[in-house]
């Protein structure tokens, strides 16, 4: 067993356990693949294929708050599909650097979002106004557009767009976008291991990491205050914002 292996699996388990309590699996699993030598495209395909591991072990963990959003996932499901699988057939036919260059705004626009959002809250409960389900049918179409094409802190993102659109708790947000995010992924993997390049003892390594992680995420979620946990997404997004602009 070689040196990169055991390093993805290691990597993948704290991925696994960031992503699946809130944070950002890319913050560890992206720069793991290019450390061992993986090129930034192939990265990002193998990646996506890899972080199954870590939705599939948070969704299994996740019914517990998932109570009273049989609706919400009936609802979101079809659109969250269909709006990963474009942005995955738009990575495979369209060059990245354009898009590339955006990435790190929309990474730091979702981790403010996330700071704001007790703010964004008491605003729209002292105005009584409502996100309308239009505004968040757009907002979550283009999540998971995004999150089909490149990924890196579509969590962020959709956590952000949860909280203020569908579920104000974070923690039950957190255990939504798993789901929505992990069913997403399925097409999106499938046609990156037909038509893409994936490095397929990477994603052996990083996927067996980030199941695990997968699995104790959850269970750290619950332990952790909101708050904390809220700043500590928010903190992650600006991390991985700042690395992407830096590395583009």
């Amino acid at each position: 067993m070689t040196i990169e292996f055991v390093v993805l699996v290691v990597g993948g388990v704290i991925a696994g356990i960031i992503g699946t309590a809130g944070g950002i699996t890319s913050l560890v699993a992206y720069p793991l693949l290019l450390a061992v030598g993986i090129p930034p495209l192939t990265a990002n395909i193998t990646g996506s294929v890899a972080m199954l591991g870590s939705g599939i072990g948070s969704t299994l963990r996740a019914r517990p708050d998932l109570i009273g959003h049989r609706q919400t996932l009936t609802r979101w499901l079809p659109v969250v599909v269909a709006g990963s699988l474009a942005g995955a057939i738009l990575l495979l036919v369209t060059p990245a650097d354009l898009f590339g260059r955006i990435v790190p705004f929309l990474v730091a626009a979702g981790a403010a979002l996330l700071l704001l959002q007790p703010r964004i809250t008491r605003w729209n409960e002292f105005h009584s106004r409502r996100v309308s389900t239009g505004a968040t049918a757009v907002a979550v179409t283009g999540v998971t557009i995004y999150n089909g094409y490149f990924g890196a802190g579509s969590g962020v993102l959709m956590i952000a767009v949860l909280l203020l659109t569908v579920e104000p708790l974070l923690l039950r947000a957190n255990a939504l976008k798993n789901v929505l995010l992990v069913t997403a992924d399925l097409l999106p993997a499938v046609l990156f291991a037909v038509f893409g390049t994936v490095i397929w003892w990477a994603v052996l390594a990083l996927g067996v990491g980030t199941l695990i992680g997968g699995l104790i995420g959850p269970s750290v979620a619950r332990r952790i205050p909101h708050r904390p946990l809220r700043i500590l997404i928010a903190l992650s997004g600006f991390a991985l914002a700042v690395w992407l602009f830096l590395h583009p």
